[in-house]
C-alpha cells in the first residue's frame, strides 16, 4: 500500500519555487515520508529538498526521477510541515520554497565542515543571584507536565528576571527553544541555561560561521542537543517534541524580518506552540501592546510577579525652558553628569542620529537636500562630506547654498559626531563614542562590557543602548534627542520610545537617574514613563488606536511594488473593485516614495477588521494586477 502512494513525490527545495513532482524507485518507497531529507535533479544538477507529500494528479510523462533519501527519519516532523503550510498560506504570497528557505538555514542542505574553534559565545559564570517565587510559575509547569497548548505573557521586573525564570521552568531531558531577539543577547543569557541544560543545550544564530551552523544542525537533528537557545531562526529548530517555547524580550523588533519572508518570531512561536502541543512563554519588561491585549482577552495567560524593585529616577526635561550651555546638552543634564563624574561614577549619553549636523542656509533656510531622495543629507566633519542615511549616497561638501547660492550654510541639528565635540568641551573628557560607523572601523565585540571598562562617559546611538549589558549599571543617562523617536511615520512610534527609554532604566543603578530631553514634555508616553507606569501607558496607547483603528483592532497588509511598468490606472481600477460593496476595508494610498536604489515604489495600505477580510483583499488585489508585471511584490501582513 505504501508502495503505491509514494510512487509519486512532491518536493520542496529551498528556493523561491513550489513543489516539484518526482517519481520514486521502487528500493525508496519505504522511506519516502513527508519531511524526508532527499536529493533530486533539478535542473542540471543534483540538489537537496524535502518530501513534502503525495501529489493529487501527478503526470507521467517527463517526471524525473529522485536520486536518493537521507536519514532515517524525517528532518522536519509532521508539526514543522504544518507550520511551513500555514505560513505559506498566512503570509499571502509566500510559496512554500521561500518559507522552506526561511525556516532552514542553507547548511542543513549542503553540509559544511567545522574549522577549528574560533570565536564562540563567551560561557561566562552568572554571579547575579535573583529570588524567583516558585508558586508564581506554578501554572507554567502544570501546563508544560499536562503537554497542553498555552501561552503565558510574563510581565518581569528585570531581563535578569526573564533569564533566571527559565531555568526555573526548563524541563528536565525534554525538548525546548529559548529565543533572543539578538546575538548580543545570547552572550547574557548563556550562563542561566547551560547551568540546567548542560551538553543538551546549542546555539544558533546567523553570526555563526557556516560550519559551527551546520555542526549545531547536525546535533539538533541525531537528537544530541535538545535545547536551543538563538535568534529568530532558531524558531524553526528541527526538534522533535518541543515541550517549551520561551520568548525573552517578546516587544523587541528584531523579531521582525525586515526583508524576504516578512514574518515576526514572537507569532511563529505562539504558532508553533499551538501545533506541537507546548507551552509558550512570553517575557518581557515592557510587554508588547498585542501580546498585553492578548491578555486582557484572556488569549493568554498574564503572569506579574509581585517583586520590589528601585529603579532609577526618570526626570522629563522642558529643552524649551531649559538653558543650553551647548547644542542639545541643557544645564540641569551638564550639572548632574558633573555630580557623577567626582563620584567617580560611568554616566551615558545617548544621540539616535548619525554625523555631525545637517547642514542650513542662513540666508533662505533650506536644508541641503539628497538628489535622490529628498531626504536631508547628514554632514560628517571628519571627510567634509554629505550623507544620504536613506540610499547611502556621498556627495563633497558644497562651498555655497545650492538653492540660493550664498556662502552663509550652517550646522543645525546634532549628529553624535557633534556631541562628541561638545562633550569633549564642557567635561574636558573624551568619551567612548559607539555607533555603526565606529563598527565599521573598529573590531567591536557584541557585548560592550570589556571596552567600556574604565570610561567615565559614554556615548552612542541605539545601537549602544542594545549592546550594553544590564549589570553595567551607571550612575546616570541621558537621551538628548528622545522626540527622534516619538516622530517617526509609524503608529507604533509611541510604544517603541517607551521601550527603549525603559530599556535604559535597567542599566542604570538604583537611585541613579534617567534624564529625557524633549520639547513634547505633555505627551502621554513621557507622563507614564516618568511615574514607572507601564499598565496605565498600556491603557491610553489602546483607547487611542481603538480610535483610530489600528493593531490590534484591526488588521494591516502593506503591499509594495516597484518598477516603470507599473500601471497605476490599473492600480487605481483595481481597489475600486474591492472596495465596491466591502465597507468594512479601507486601502490608503497609493504612495510613492523613491527607493534606495533610485526607483520608485508604490505602496498601499489595507486595514480591515478582520483576517479573513484583509486576506480575501489582498488576494484579490493581487489577482486583479496580474495581468501585467509588478517588479519585486511584497506583501507585510502585521499581526
Amino acid at each position: 500500500m505504501l508502495k503505491s502512494i509514494m510512487e509519486f513525490v512532491d518536493v520542496l527545495f529551498p528556493i523561491n519555487l513550489g513543489p516539484l513532482t518526482y517519481k520514486c524507485p521502487t528500493h525508496l518507497t519505504s522511506r519516502a515520508l513527508p519531511g524526508m531529507l532527499v536529493s533530486a535533479p533539478l535542473k542540471t544538477q543534483i540538489t537537496k529538498g524535502i518530501i513534502l507529500g503525495k501529489p493529487s494528479n501527478p503526470e507521467a510523462k517527463g517526471i524525473k526521477t529522485i536520486s536518493d533519501i537521507h536519514g532515517e527519519s524525517p528532518l522536519l516532523e509532521p508539526p514543522l510541515l504544518k507550520l511551513l503550510n500555514w505560513m505559506a498560506d498566512y503570509y499571502i504570497i509566500a510559496n512554500k520554497g521561500l518559507v522552506l528557505k526561511n525556516m532552514l538555514p542553507q547548511e542543513t542542505f549542503k553540509k559544511v565542515k567545522a574549522r577549528s574553534k574560533g570565536k564562540t559565545e563567551e560561557d561566562k559564570e552568572s554571579n547575579e543571584i535573583v529570588e524567583i517565587d516558585e508558586n508564581i510559575l506554578s501554572k507554567i509547569k502544570e501546563s508544560l507536565s499536562k503537554r497542553e497548548y498555552k501561552t503565558f505573557l510574563v510581565h518581569a521586573p528585570s531581563p535578569l528576571y526573564e533569564s533566571a525564570m527559565i531555568t526555573k521552568i526548563l524541563p528536565q531531558g525534554k525538548s525546548a527553544i529559548i529565543l533572543v531577539p539578538e546575538i548580543v543577547h545570547i552572550s547574557h543569557t548563556l550562563p542561566f541555561i547551560k547551568e540546567i541544560a548542560g551538553e543538551r543545550l546549542c546555539v544558533l544564530h546567523s553570526g555563526l560561521s557556516k560550519g559551527q551552523r551546520s555542526e549545531a544542525m547536525e546535533k539538533i537533528i541525531s537528537g544530541q542537543c535538545n535545547v536551543v537557545l538563538g535568534t529568530r531562526m532558531a524558531v524553526f529548530a528541527p526538534l522533535k517534541n518541543v515541550s517549551l517555547i520561551s520568548v525573552m524580550h517578546e516587544h523587541n523588533s528584531s523579531y521582525r524580518t525586515e526583508e524576504g519572508l516578512r514574518f515576526n518570531a514572537r507569532d511563529i512561536a505562539v504558532m508553533r506552540g499551538y501545533i506541537e502541543k507546548s507551552a509558550v512563554v512570553l517575557s518581557s519588561i515592557c510587554p508588547s501592546i498585542e501580546s498585553v491585549y492578548n491578555s486582557k482577552r484572556n488569549k493568554y495567560t498574564l503572569i506579574r510577579p509581585d517583586v520590589y524593585s528601585q529603579r532609577p529616577k526618570i526626570r522629563i526635561l522642558n529643552m524649551r525652558n531649559e538653558r543650553q550651555p551647548a547644542p542639545n546638552l541643557s544645564k540641569t543634564v551638564i550639572n548632574e553628569a558633573l555630580s557623577s563624574i567626582r563620584k567617580n561614577e560611568k554616566i551615558m549619553f545617548v544621540i539616535n542620529r548619525k554625523g555631525y549636523s545637517m547642514l542650513t542656509c542662513k540666508e533662505c533656510g533650506s536644508t541641503e537636500t539628497c538628489g535622490k531622495c529628498s531626504i536631508p543629507l547628514m554632514f560628517y566633519k571628519g571627510d567634509k562630506s554629505l550623507r544620504c542615511h536613506y540610499c547611502g549616497a556621498i556627495a563633497g561638501s558644497p562651498e555655497k547654498c545650492r538653492r540660493c547660492g550664498s556662502f552663509s550654510l550652517e550646522p543645525t541639528g546634532s549628529g553624535i559626531e557633534r556631541m562628541e565635540e561638545n562633550i569633549k568641551k564642557v567635561f574636558d573628557i573624551e568619551p567612548l563614542r559607539i555607533d555603526s560607523n565606529m563598527l565599521k572601523r573598529k573590531r567591536i565585540p557584541e557585548d560592550l562590557s570589556d571596552i567600556t571598562e574604565g570610561k567615565s562617559i559614554i556615548l552612542g546611538t541605539k545601537l549602544l543602548t542594545k549592546r550594553l549589558h544590564s549589570s553595567e549599571k551607571l550612575g546616570m543617562a541621558a537621551v538628548l534627542n528622545a522626540d527622534s523617536y516619538l516622530n517617526q511615520p509609524d503608529f507604533r512610534s509611541a510604544e517603541r520610545t517607551f521601550h527603549e527609554m525603559y530599556g535604559i532604566t535597567d542599566k542604570i543603578k538604583p537611585g541613579g537617574s534617567l534624564f529625557i530631553q524633549t520639547r513634547m514634555p505633555q505627551n502621554y508616553t513621557f507622563r507614564h514613563l516618568k511615574n514607572h507606569d507601564y499598565a496605565s501607558f498600556c491603557d491610553e496607547e489602546l483607547e487611542k488606536r481603538k480610535e483610530m483603528l489600528y493593531p490590534p483592532f484591526s488588521k494591516l497588509a502593506l503591499i509594495t511594488f516597484n518598477g516603470r511598468d507599473c500601471d497605476a490606472v490599473r492600480t487605481e481600477k483595481a481597489i475600486r473593485e474591492i472596495l465596491s460593496g466591502n465597507k468594512a476595508l479601507e486601502v490608503l494610498g497609493p504612495s510613492v516614495t523613491p527607493t534606495k536604489k533610485g526607483e520608485k515604489e508604490y505602496s498601499l495600505l489595507f486595514k480591515a477588521a478582520s483576517k479573513k477580510n484583509l486576506h480575501f483583499s489582498v488576494k484579490r488585489f493581487l489577482e486583479l494586477l496580474g495581468s501585467y508585471k509588478c517588479l519585486n511584490v511584497k506583501v507585510a501582513i502585521d499581526p
